[in-house]
């Protein structure tokens, strides 16, 4: 049951067929279907009844020509017995029953192996383990399986405005909403929160903090200060960390805002301060690496097309990204743009499950413009 969630840290295979033996889909009768074949209203055929094969129990008798056995649900079949009929489509007493019509031998059997064979491929190094996954490897017998260890990630929020929800809220001050967002992504995911820290706009501060954080995290993320303003000082703290910067900025909108870095081999990927632009920064860029610690097979969203269900009237000079949900109608893949498609508009992630892409350099773009789609599942 604790592996449900988890990430799995190798490929497991079947041990053995599911079922592990031909049974019975119903109550009823287990029986050769030729000794059935001359049988008619007029011609009834009638078989003696050998045994009863309650389930959980093995057969003790072959079925031979004019006999059968009783059978229960999930009862293995008995020798010689190719096929079986539910009580109700025969006339019966405690020791025979009597057939009105033929039965076509094979019929009415579930096949040992037909759900799972010895040695399949029960789930691939890297998936995430669902229910059904637990169930499978519970009908397989198994008790435990190997999984990653949960990465744990920092998020680190920069910026003197910033108060904690439940903390009193001055003149000028916000609740700060980007770090609980982000750390319930990076939870979804499957990493570990470290810390979920707030720090004011001073580089000595901001890069105390990503030092401390570094000590016992995989990955640190930050909010705020990726920017060019006065109060942004991701990239001052990087260099006195002594992080090397291997990324400024993408040709996206809303996130392009966005540095990267690296110290001792760990990621320090500092997000825009607007709550939707970090949010789409993470989801577009910073997913993949998240995952990839996670041991995830699944680094990228799936993708598909969908035409717009409305027009979008903005010109995009770069990349953009627009919150929304796909959905069918007459027969094709729609997509429809949220309310708010602003830089801090949380509220339009609320009723998403698609992220769609506009091309660098487009125009406006009328109502059913195909673009291609990331599905957010």
């Amino acid at each position: 049951m604790d592996a449900c969630g988890r990430v799995l840290a190798e490929s497991v295979y079947a041990r053995l067929a599911s079922p592990p033996f031909d049974k019975s889909p119903f109550d009823g009768y287990a029986f050769r279907g030729e000794d059935t074949a001359s049988a008619s209203p007029e011609n009834p055929v009638t078989l003696t009844i050998t045994e009863e094969i309650p389930a959980g129990s093995a057969p003790t008798k072959p079925v031979t020509a004019g006999t059968c056995a009783k059978i229960l649900t999930g009862a293995p079949m008995p020798e010689g017995a190719n096929t079986t009929i539910g009580y109700e489509r025969v006339q019966f007493t405690a020791e025979t029953v009597t057939f009105l019509s033929p039965f076509a031998a094979g019929s009415n059997v579930v096949r040992a192996g037909e759900d799972i064979t010895a040695g399949s491929l029960l789930a691939e190094r890297g998936e995430v383990l669902t229910p059904a996954h637990i169930g499978v490897l519970a009908s397989q017998g198994f008790t435990r399986v190997n999984v990653y260890k949960k990465p744990v990630i920092g998020v680190i929020s920069t910026g003197s405005e910033l108060v904690r929800p439940g903390e009193e809220l001055k003149k000028g001050q916000i609740y700060n909403s980007s770090l609980f967002a982000i750390g319930s992504f990076l939870r979804s995911w499957g990493a570990e929160l470290g810390c979920l820290d707030m720090v004011g706009d001073d580089p000595d501060v901001i890069a105390s903090a990503l030092g401390g954080a570094l000590e016992k995290c995989d990955c640190v993320l930050t909010t705020g200060g990726a920017s060019v303003g006065d109060y942004d000082f991701d990239v001052a703290a990087a260099e006195k960390l002594g992080a090397e910067v291997v990324l400024r900025n993408v040709r996206m909108k809303p996130g392009g805002a966005m540095i990267a870095s690296v110290k001792d081999g760990k990621l320090i990927l500092g997000l825009s301060g607007n709550p939707a632009s970090a949010l789409l920064a993470l989801l577009m860029v910073g997913m993949p690496h998240i995952k990839a610690l996670c041991g995830r097979r699944d680094l990228q969203w799936a993708e598909t097309t969908a035409a717009l269900s409305e027009p979008f009237g903005k010109k995009s000079p770069q990349f953009r990204y627009l919150r929304g949900r796909v959905f069918p109608e007459n027969g094709r893949v729609m997509f429809r743009p949220n309310e708010g498609q602003g830089n801090g508009s949380l509220m339009s992630f609320c009723d998403c499950n698609a992220i769609a892409l506009i091309p660098a350099g487009s125009p406006p773009q009328p109502a059913g413009t195909e673009l291609k789609i990331f599905v957010l599942k």
